[in-house]
């Protein structure tokens, strides 16, 4: 390809400006016409408060600090449980995909307990560690541990078996086959498993502080709807969606920095 080729192919690709535009274009007309409709009276207030009105009870839970000392709550919550789960995740991950007499002996009861909904087993939690932080940690745990699991086993597993001939052939060791060798090639799935995680952390978040809960985005959430104030439930959707939309933007980060050597499609 020609330089002048590559020189029209950068003037026609659109900047960072364009895309973000592009991505606020959907969410921006919606908002548009979901303002128009609760102005004129054609979407319920009771039911679908306007924007603006979302956007007032936003401001006055911030100024009141009731928004931040909840979601502090929350974030260190999801973050625990997602540091947990994500974290033996992980682990047993690597030793399930690295040995197969692992993969025999825990595999098939980690499937099992992998059917059990998330509710299923909220009452046992409970009754075994209370109302406390530990069971909400703990079922948040639950639901991280999985897709961390899954993709790490899956992406030890699709490394290429002609590289541990050639690693073999130079002399590696065990130890720097899994270093050197397993765990980059493993590192577009655990980061794709960290994703779904983080996700299901959030997710995992609205169960748990629904459990007894005198705090958090969750209880401010269910005390706002006993009292039929809409508002706030939507202000903390939309909380829950900008913590769940940020926390996915850090891990595409840093998954870029750590594939930098990928020449992958980029749309």
């Amino acid at each position: 390809m020609s330089n002048r080729a590559v020189a029209l192919g950068a003037a026609h690709k659109p900047g960072k400006a364009a895309i973000a535009g592009l991505g606020l274009l959907l969410p921006g007309s919606v908002l548009i016409l979901w303002q128009l409709l609760g102005h004129y009276g054609i979407l319920s207030e009771m039911l679908f408060p306007t924007p603006y009105t979302i956007a007032q009870s936003f401001v006055t839970l911030a100024r009141a600090g009731d928004l931040w000392s909840n979601f502090r709550v929350s974030a260190v919550r999801a973050l625990s449980g997602f540091l947990l789960g994500g974290g033996l995740g992980l682990l047993l991950g690597i030793l399930v995909g690295l040995f197969r007499r692992s993969e025999r002996l825990l595999d098939p009861s980690l499937q099992m307990i992998r059917m059990i909904p998330s509710l299923a087993v909220v009452p046992l939690f409970i009754l075994w560690f209370g109302i406390g932080e530990e069971s909400k940690v703990l079922l948040i745990a639950k639901g991280a541990f999985f897709p961390v699991y899954i993709n790490t086993f899956m992406g030890i597993r699709g490394t290429d078996n002609k590289l541990f001939e050639v690693s073999s052939v130079l002399g590696f060791s065990r130890m720097q086959q899994i270093l050197r060798l397993v765990l980059p090639a493993a590192v577009p799935n655990i980061m794709l498993g960290l994703r779904l995680s983080l996700g299901l952390s959030w997710l995992g978040l609205v169960v748990a502080e629904l459990i007894a809960s005198t705090s958090g985005i969750g209880y401010m959430m269910s005390d706002a709807r006993q009292f039929a104030d809409t508002p706030v439930v939507f202000v903390g959707i939309i909380v829950f969606a900008a913590a769940g939309l940020l926390s996915d933007t850090v891990v595409r980060l840093i998954e870029q920095r750590l594939l930098r050597w990928q020449d992958s499609y980029q749309g």
